[in-house]
């Protein structure tokens, strides 16, 4: 079949969608991806598969997505690239990754009537709740999350197939519309086999920490992921583990915020931010820690989601310590890869930290148990299986 992928961003990086386009390469599929261009990359290439077409666009209409269900301009903009785009490539069917372009995706198709799926990467309506620019004028008076979900839901009943990324999703989106049930399907979001067989060990890094108890935390730095509870966890546990060292690996716009807290706590020898790094730096960042943590505020969004890097902490064997969030904690007691606290509790989180600290044999049990987990059922080759099925399955 010839898949075409409507990504209203640039690419790459999206290891989602790249993941997703490549097993359906390697399956046999001809994979088209529409993405956005911003300056002069390549109009048309081809990566690791993926025949990847980009059609112009401004800093205009990347403003104007965020309205994209309050005004119909976005909509209109990229309903006509959709259009050249189906029109080039003759696909046979549409996958749609996120909302934000969906309706733009259903305007064009009405002269094709191809077979579309929607691809759900995150609880969008619910995340917008969480965006600053939403919290004050003008964003909360001309942005509503209520009419995005609204408009979930409308793309959701009007779909063939809806992909999901967590258990946790998958029955709240079944539990708010009934009638979408059979058509869900579960796609997480996890690590190919090659993140933990074919790295390389940056030995600078293993080096730097060799001495230290490494208490990891990699990815996005945002205050919702709950690193101020880490920090001060730091403060009231560095006299019990003099050696304790909170890496942070990862950036946001809120850092000076955690910048700021490290230095009124005066724990700058105990915390280091590392800013963000090549994802191939990874796994010698996992290496060299001892504990690795989500500590997530708890959220709509967060409790039906799952972060990567607790996949990417497992599959180097790494005992974890993630909030109770909903679906990393279902994720971690099930299959035992690690503690769990209450979000936000600082109080919870260094008296985990200690217990893990004291029992090194539970760390080891812990890290090996989630190292099995991956290898065997969690990694992308085999969680992949049900959108190949989907595919095999979906009718032009």
């Amino acid at each position: 079949m010839k898949i075409g992928m409507i990504l209203d961003a640039p690419f790459p990086p999206d290891p989602r969608v790249e993941n997703e386009a490549v097993s359906l390469v390697n399956h046999g599929h001809e994979v088209f991806l529409f993405c956005l261009k911003y300056a002069d990359e390549k109009t048309t290439e081809t990566i690791n598969g993926i025949q990847v077409k980009r059609y112009a666009s401004n800093t205009l209409e990347y403003k104007l997505s965020a309205l994209a269900y309050t005004v119909p301009f976005y909509t209109f903009l990229m309903k006509k690239k959709i259009r050249k785009f189906i029109e080039e490539t003759q696909i046979e069917a549409l996958h749609i990754h996120d909302i934000r372009i969906a309706q733009a995706v259903f305007n064009a198709n009405k002269k094709y009537n191809l077979p579309i799926v929607l691809d759900l990467h995150d609880n969008l309506p619910e995340v917008m709740k969480l965006y600053p620019h939403l919290q004050k004028f003008p964003g909360k008076y001309i942005i509503s999350p209520e009419r995005w979900k609204q408009k979930e839901k409308t793309f959701i009943e009007k779909a063939d197939a809806v992909i999901t990324v967590s258990p946790e999703f998958l029955e709240n989106l079944a539990h708010r519309i009934p009638q979408a049930k059979n058509k869900l399907v579960l796609v997480p979001n996890t690590i190919r086999k090659s993140f933990f067989t074919e790295y390389t060990r940056k030995e600078s890094i293993l080096k730097k920490y060799k001495d230290n108890f490494v208490i990891l935390y990699l990815g996005d730095t945002n205050i919702r992921r709950g690193l101020q509870t880490a920090i001060a966890a730091i403060d009231s546990i560095k006299e019990d583990i003099p050696n304790i060292k909170l890496v942070i690996v990862g950036k946001n716009s809120t850092d000076h915020i955690l910048k700021k807290q490290v230095q009124e706590l005066q724990l700058n020898r105990f915390v280091d931010f590392e800013g963000w790094q090549d994802v191939g730096l990874f796994p010698s960042y996992i290496l060299s820690s001892t504990i690795c943590i989500s500590p997530l505020h708890r959220n709509l969004q967060h409790d039906v989601a799952y972060a990567n890097k607790i996949f990417q902490y497992m599959s180097f064997g790494k005992p974890l310590l993630v909030s109770n969030a909903t679906a990393q904690k279902n994720l971690v007691e099930t299959n035992n890869t690690g503690l769990v606290h209450k979000d936000r509790d600082v109080t919870d989180f260094s008296k985990k930290v200690l217990q893990l600290f004291k029992d090194e044999s539970l760390r080891k049990q812990l890290g090996e148990n989630g190292k099995e987990f991956i290898e065997k059922e969690f990694c992308w080759e085999q969680t992949s299986k049900k959108l190949l099925h989907l595919y095999d399955n979906l009718k032009s």
